[in-house]
């Protein structure tokens, strides 16, 4: 068992942002959280990992209730990494990353060399080795968001929850992403807009629209041209020229321009 959420709503300023949402991400593998803007994505990530407490239902890990688990006991299992993040203070690379073990940490105590270890492997992995002694304020916002994505490796969690996080990355820096936490020896849940990237990385797929789940399931099940028509306001293609049968998505054209062509 994993996180999981049941029957979730969540409302802001009088507004339902979550609406009866279930999902249930298949443990160990890559769930794509999809769906246009708006329609409750950072919403459900931030009340998977107990940030927001949900106005009714359950969110569980391991079957528990995460209210029901202490704070630190959550922070060593579950690690998120937002859209944007800064500081005021100037820190190093290192010294951002090193911030991921700190619920690992007794408070006030020196960094041991298991938390050393750990900074070590997640800037190896992430690329940023080189980095390290860098200040965070001279990076640009793709490496800021590889510095996040290596501060969330050194928690060494079990879920992974990442909002967004190819939004700043070029071309080479979003596969090399999506390929590294595609291939961790964890639960993850990637919020994307990018179906093609959803498409080609992950294993499972949950479409949220208004706060609702309106499809789950394989890529292959779940990205249909009436789907997308239906979610996203746009005519594709959908073909599948790959031996893996992972769907690829061509856009044609808006819905709604067609439309006002058509009407007028």
């Amino acid at each position: 068992m994993t996180l999981a959420a049941e029957r979730v709503t969540r409302t802001a300023d009088g507004r339902l942002i979550l609406d009866g949402v279930g999902i249930d991400p298949p443990p160990g593998a890559m769930t794509g959280l999809l769906g246009p803007n708006g329609s409750g994505k950072s919403t459900l990530l931030r009340v998977l990992c107990g940030v927001l407490a949900p106005a009714s239902g359950v969110v569980t890990l391991d079957g528990r209730p995460l209210g029901d688990l202490r704070r630190r006991d959550v922070a060593r299992r579950v690690a998120v990494v937002e859209q944007q993040a800064d500081t005021t203070v100037e820190l190093s690379v290192a010294d951002i990353v090193r911030l991921g073990r700190t619920p690992h940490r007794r408070a006030w105590n020196p960094p041991s060399a298991e938390d050393e270890r750990a900074v070590r492997h997640a800037l190896e992995r992430t690329g940023l080795t080189d980095r390290a002694d860098r200040s965070w304020h001279t990076l640009s916002g793709g490496e800021r968001q590889r510095v996040q994505i290596a501060r969330a490796l050194a928690q060494e969690p079990r879920e992974l929850l990442l909002d967004e996080p190819t939004n700043h990355l070029d071309i080479q820096h979003q596969h090399d992403l999506l390929s590294l936490v595609r291939e961790l020896e964890v639960t993850s849940v990637v919020a994307l807009h990018d179906l093609n990237l959803a498409a080609m990385y992950c294993d499972h797929l949950v479409v949220l629209r208004r706060g609702r789940v309106v499809a789950a399931g394989t890529p292959l099940d779940v990205l249909s041209e009436e789907l997308i028509a239906d979610v996203y306001g746009v005519r594709v293609t959908v073909t599948t020229p790959d031996a893996d049968r992972r769907p690829h998505i061509r856009v044609l054209g808006t819905l709604t321009r067609e439309r006002a062509a058509a009407g007028r």
